[in-house]
């Protein structure tokens, strides 16, 4: 494809992380670029303004591309939904809608492996690029954990393998997007705004292998009633790992200890997982499929236990920020759905004071507040979905709610709440697009308010 973009009429929406990367690409394989986002010009970066007008590029800022205007290729960022009017039109018109990771797929190298689920992608994601390092794979982490994939797909060899967290936006929009290892790790309730049904969702994450072959892996939650029904419908090998039975092939618990069974039904055991640094059974299973995803891409057993005796897990995920007058602090901001927050209190003891709330989409938290059995002493509920949480949280019988206009009033609130001995956990169990551009900046600022409060 990389020779057939030259003066190819190309439209990038949204401008990220991954359509900046994608903007600058295409610009070098000969496209002719247009860009359009939902912010004002005024709202976006000076700099960024600059180099793409110096450039030549057509930028369409907080407005829609003129109906008049025509386009060969659309390149959407994950964030964005296909069914926006232009969007439409354009494929009507002979457009054909793709994103980012499709895009770096046709036109760079490398070989992939993709990782996606509900929860668990980003320390998943890590663990499997610090194992394929460790093991002097020429490696690349990337895709929805930060690092656009056609930054580095198109420096990539044909022997670089691109680690890649993919999200169900992602999927979305590939066509032609083959990884030789897939895995899928979980699948629970989110992005409703986006999917509207579980029937939606739950198809979207089985994109990720549906152009793999037969010589190639997929690796799914046997203990996910989702992921073992869609393991009925891969065209290629499928491995499942289990953290509650032992498996006749995969990856698995047994007394304790993580056991690989390949394909010759040889067993190897891994480590006991009382040796793993990350807590929680759900790290657990990110362990488990992280094992099973190395291993099954050729990788040897020795470098997979000393990569997992070593990994310390990733930031904004259950990351222990600071003690305060015997109270820990606990960043869980990357808990974006009550699943993830419903692991993070899981691995917690009990004596939380819980901060949650932020974006709506469309996810219910009654399950969420079953969860806490007695562990959360205390809720402080801040963002939109402040008041959703509190009714239901209420009509469940809990009383000890704060609410708090912003993080500040948050933590100063968690911690009056909280005693010695106690866990004051920002674990939001929503998105932070209401109040923070990502969940890294909803995770630093309550960081750097604790250290505050420290000092």
């Amino acid at each position: 494809m990389e020779g057939q973009l030259t003066g190819r009429r190309v439209l990038i929406v949204g401008m990220g992380k991954s359509g900046i990367a994608a903007t600058q690409a295409l610009l070098k394989l000969g496209a002719k670029v247009t860009v359009q986002d939902i912010k004002k010009k005024e709202d976006v970066e000076p700099n960024l303004i600059q180099f793409l007008e110096g450039v030549g590029v057509t930028c369409y800022f907080g407005r829609k591309p003129d109906p008049q205007d025509t386009f060969d290729l659309v390149v959407l960022s994950p964030g964005v939904p296909l069914y926006l009017d232009f969007i439409e039109e354009a494929k009507e018109k002979g457009a054909e809608i793709v994103g980012e990771l499709e895009i770096a797929f046709r036109v760079g190298a490398g070989l992939y492996v993709a990782i996606t689920g509900t929860n668990g992608k980003t320390t998943t994601t890590t663990l499997v690029g610090e194992i394929f390092k460790r093991a002097r794979r020429k490696t690349y982490v990337v895709g929805n954990i930060g690092v656009a994939v056609i930054s580095r797909a198109l420096i990539a060899t044909k022997d670089t393998w691109l680690v890649t967290e993919v999200s169900s936006f992602q999927l979305e929009t590939t066509k032609t997007f083959r990884p030789l290892v897939s895995a899928i790790l979980n699948i629970t309730e989110d992005h409703m705004d986006r999917h509207q049904t579980m029937e939606n969702y739950i198809s979207a994450k089985g994109e990720i292998f549906k152009n793999q072959e037969a010589t190639d892996y997929t690796i799914l939650n046997y203990d996910d009633g989702h992921c073992r029904r869609l393991g009925e419908t891969a065209p290629c090998k499928v491995v499942y790992f289990s953290r509650k039975e032992e498996l006749p092939m995969g990856c698995f618990l047994r007394n304790g200890v993580i056991m690989l069974k390949d394909l010759f039904q040889r067993e190897i055991p891994v480590l006991p997982v009382e040796e793993l640094l990350i807590p929680g059974n759900h790290n657990i299973e990110n362990a488990l499929a992280a094992t099973a995803v190395a291993f099954f891409s050729g990788i040897d057993p020795e470098v997979i236990r000393e990569t997992l005796k070593q990994f310390g897990g990733v930031e904004h995920r259950l990351e222990f920020v600071e003690e305060v007058d015997g109270i820990r602090f606990i960043n869980d901001s990357k808990a974006t759905n009550p699943d993830s927050t419903m692991k993070a209190v899981d691995a917690m003891p009990s004596g939380i004071v819980l901060i949650a709330g932020g974006y709506d989409k469309g996810n219910d938290f009654g399950e969420l507040i079953d969860s806490f059995a007695g562990k959360v002493k205390g809720l402080v509920l801040l963002g939109k979905t402040a008041s959703k949480i509190k009714e239901t949280a209420e009509s469940k019988g809990i009383r000890n709610i704060k609410m708090a206009k912003d993080m500040d009033e948050s933590v100063r609130l968690a911690y009056e709440m909280a005693g010695c001995g106690d866990t004051v956990l920002l674990s939001p169990a929503c998105a932070s697009w209401d109040m923070y551009s990502n969940f890294e900046q909803r995770g630093e600022h309550f960081k750097t308010l604790v250290h505050k409060l420290a000092n």
